[in-house]
């Protein structure tokens, strides 16, 4: 896992301070490493203190060769699965709601009354 590209930000602006998101943003990578078993006790506690010694994001840049950047994309709402559907398997249709039934209901039974109301007034209006 080492070797990794640099992320452009640290290779652009290694002077730049470190701020306290980056620094707990890698903190939780580092952790991540570490957990998933591709960091042994050593490189971690290694890593972990040169994240917080760390002054600027060049300091920063032997760490992130080794456990990469952050993803820089975000799982859209629309497609998230909730872990409750097997794979390959789709979710269950839910039923709207009937709060929208009720309303659409009462939305539609206005707009008929108002058009009939016009149509009985142009009836009756003198020529």
């Amino acid at each position: 896992m080492s070797n990794l590209p640099v992320p452009y930000r640290y290779r652009s602006t290694p002077e730049k301070p470190v701020t306290d998101q980056e620094r707990e943003e890698l903190t939780a990578r580092v952790n991540e490493a570490y957990t998933d078993g591709k960091l042994d006790d050593e490189q971690y506690r290694a890593h972990l203190d040169r994240v917080f010694a760390a002054r600027t994001l060049g300091d920063l840049v032997p760490v992130v060769q080794v456990v990469g950047d952050a993803p820089s994309y975000r799982e859209p709402a629309i497609v998230a699965q909730d872990g409750t559907a097997a794979p390959g398997e789709l979710a269950e249709i839910k039923a709207p709601g009937r709060a929208g039934m009720v309303v659409l209901g009462v939305v539609g039974a206005g707009v008929a009354l108002l058009l009939l109301l016009v149509v009985v007034m142009v009836a009756l209006a003198p020529l």
